[in-house]
């Protein structure tokens, strides 16, 4: 029996509602949004952590940060200076590590190609270019002014304070910063280390301020280039002035001629004759005022002094001196050094050519 043909139904096509159709359109924007987000983190984090630009000369790049100056001006200047690319996520870095409140003035090299991670901790952590200048013992103060002048990174002028009052030794300063204020922290260590040494000096000294502490230390330092020969000559001189004996010292007569500054040549009788008040072969005691910038080693002798009887000294063709404690043994020192110079100058004028 044959009956009709049974036909297959068509599936029922699903209709899509608009709420299923605005929840996959919100899956979709979700999923590309969280994208975005991924693709500018990863490109912030690279940004962050990865390699800077290049310095456009050399290995680094030399940026001065501004006492004073807000995030967004260092971040400003670190975007002029070619050391970052982006601003915004140095700001953010800065506020996110919480490094903007800690950020630190001053003048720093920059590596080429430092990431801002690295620029951010240099600055936090103030890692700024260390400049310095270094003051000679014996130097007068007028030429410590002249030498702070001819610093081309400082700025300003600084006057010329009293002799003696600055300690010699190597200070840092930063680019731009006034001379007046470099001056005055050589000034204020020199009063600290005084203090110091005021406290412990022994206590049957000839002299009764710090004045005169430094005063016969200016003149140790002159008379010596040798660091350890300064107690023995501080100890001779300080022998003298307990005996009443004249210093009898050159630098202070020169010191009354020049201010300190080289003649060029020895000393004449008429100016060891000369009445001064810093001919010490013509007054008693010390000189008005030091007559340099003595350095530690001569303050510290002069301070505390070896026990010894020696009141002479004299050049011993070595770079050094030779001691005496009696003027027959000074004059046998003397008589060596005269034949030494002789002997110099002989051979000088044989080397000579005509």
């Amino acid at each position: 029996m044959t009956g009709k043909p049974k036909t297959k139904s068509k599936p029922r096509a699903r209709r899509v509602t608009p709420a299923k159709s605005l929840l996959v359109g919100l899956m979709s924007g979700s999923a590309a949004f969280g994208l975005i987000l991924v693709l500018v983190f990863l490109g912030g984090l690279w940004t962050y952590a990865g390699p800077g630009p290049a310095a456009k000369t050399g290995t680094e790049t030399i940026v001065d940060l501004r006492h004073g100056a807000s995030l967004p001006e260092i971040a400003s200047a670190l975007r002029r200076a070619g050391v970052i690319r982006s601003q915004s996520v140095f700001i953010t870095a800065a506020q996110l590590t919480g490094a903007a409140r800690e950020l630190k003035a001053g003048e720093y090299a920059i590596e080429s190609g430092a990431s801002v991670g690295d620029i951010l901790s240099d600055i936090r952590s103030g890692k700024i270019v260390r400049r310095q200048v270094t003051i000679p013992e014996g130097l007068t103060s007028e030429a410590v002014v002249e030498k702070l002048a001819t610093e081309p990174l400082l700025s300003g002028v600084a006057p010329t304070p009293a002799e003696g009052s600055i300690l010699p030794e190597t200070y840092e300063f930063n680019r731009g910063e006034d001379r007046a204020r470099v001056l005055k922290r050589m000034m204020d260590a020199q009063d600290r280390l005084m203090a110091l040494l005021w406290q412990n000096r022994q206590s049957d000294l000839p002299f009764q301020s710090m004045n005169e502490a430094v005063t016969l230390a200016s003149i140790v330092e002159k008379e010596t280039g040798k660091a350890s020969e300064r107690p023995r000559v501080a100890a001779v001189f300080l022998n003298r002035l307990r005996l009443g004996m004249r210093l009898q010292s050159d630098p202070t007569v020169i010191y009354g001629i020049s201010q300190g500054r080289p003649l060029g040549r020895g000393l004449l009788a008429a100016e060891l004759a000369a009445p001064s008040a810093f001919n010490t072969y013509q007054i008693n005691g010390l000189p008005p005022t030091p007559i340099a910038n003595p350095g530690r080693e001569a303050l510290a002798a002069v301070l505390d002094p070896p026990r010894t009887n020696e009141l002479y000294f004299v050049a011993d063709g070595t770079g050094g001196h030779a001691f005496a404690s009696t003027l027959e043994e000074h004059q046998r020192n003397v008589s060596k050094w005269r034949r030494v110079e002789k002997a110099r100058a002989s051979s000088r004028k044989s080397g000579e050519k005509p």
